[in-house]
């Protein structure tokens, strides 16, 4: 039986792909702060210490979901914690990878790990690393992974926004917003931003883990669709049953208000909630390309956001 360890368990994707795994005949082994038992061994990644020898022993495949997310909240984000925990986090768990001799280890990074690109859609090519905090945290874990020699099997996934049934993240809060009514209508700016069902994030790291064609790969994984805002928002009008709407918020008017938010910010230290970088991301494109996973893993997606729509709305309510 192939025994796999899982950080991050108690995640949005980490409790899915326990259950994934064990669905398939893996034995698995989580960890957490406090720890209960030999399958949930007591480690915090942000702790100085290395990881305990029991942690991977016996075990065959490394899925590393724990780390600091993007914290979008944050005004002044602390450079410091993001390394200590995702980079130095995840050096700790390779070495104790490699000690126990793991075989295989798949990392989950983020498309945010690599800068922005004029050239959409984006692909595994451009390897620019980010320059914000979290971004260049995950970016410099994907190379130790890669090329820290730690590991026979070492693979990145790089995954775009990621949807399904969980109350965390942009999309629910959107949700949210335009159910209460103060989400403005953006105009349609043909932007085209890129996202991926939990499951199909599941689909790929068992790819990942298995076909030795991974080897050393960073991987894209997006549902292969391209959504713009305004498309999102009258989806999420419709899925909730409201009725459509032809107008659009002035765009002169959602620059002066991500201005005050601005302001806000540097007063505070705090996220409004929208100033210029949330206009940015709300009116810009973040489109990538999955065609890689596809084409040497056989990764197709089985989800779309139109069909999931309804469901996730359903878990909010």
């Amino acid at each position: 039986m192939t025994k796999a360890l899982v950080t991050g368990a108690s995640g949005f994707i980490g409790s899915q792909l326990c259950q994934a795994l064990m669905n398939q005949g893996y034995a698995v082994r989580t960890c957490s702060r406090a720890g209960h038992g030999p399958d949930n061994i007591a480690f915090d990644f942000a702790n100085p210490g290395a990881c305990p020898a029991e942690l991977c022993s016996g075990i065959d495949v490394v899925f590393h979901l724990a780390g600091k997310a993007h914290a979008l909240a944050e005004n002044r984000q602390d450079t410091a914690e993001y390394r200590e925990v995702n980079t130095d986090g995840t050096r700790k768990l390779l070495e104790a990878a490699q000690q126990a001799g793991v075989k295989s280890f798949v990392f989950f990074s983020s498309v945010k790990a690599v800068g922005d690109s004029s050239r959409q859609p984006m692909d595994e090519t451009f390897n620019e690393p980010a320059s914000d905090p979290y971004g260049l945290s995950k970016y410099e874990a994907e190379q130790l992974v890669l090329h820290g020699g730690y590991i026979p099997h070492p693979v990145v996934l790089r995954l775009s926004m990621v949807y399904g049934d969980t109350g965390k993240g942009n999309l629910p809060r959107m949700i949210k917003a335009v159910r209460r009514g103060i989400f403005p209508p953006l105009a349609e700016s043909g932007n085209q931003r890129s996202m991926v069902h939990v499951e199909d994030v599941i689909a790929s790291a068992l790819l990942a883990a298995e076909k030795p064609e991974a080897t050393g790969q960073i991987y894209i994984v997006t549902d292969q669709q391209s959504y713009s805002t305004r498309q999102i928002y009258d989806a999420i009008r419709a899925a909730l049953g409201k009725r459509p709407v032809a107008w659009s918020a002035p765009m002169p008017l959602l620059i002066g208000l991500a201005r005050l938010g601005d302001g806000f910010g540097r007063l505070t230290g705090r996220r409004f909630p929208i100033d210029s970088d949330s206009l940015e991301k709300l009116t810009g494109s973040a489109w990538y390309s999955s065609a890689k996973i596809g084409r040497e893993l056989g990764f197709q997606p089985r989800h779309t956001l139109w069909k999931a729509l309804p469901d996730i709305i359903r878990h909010l309510s």
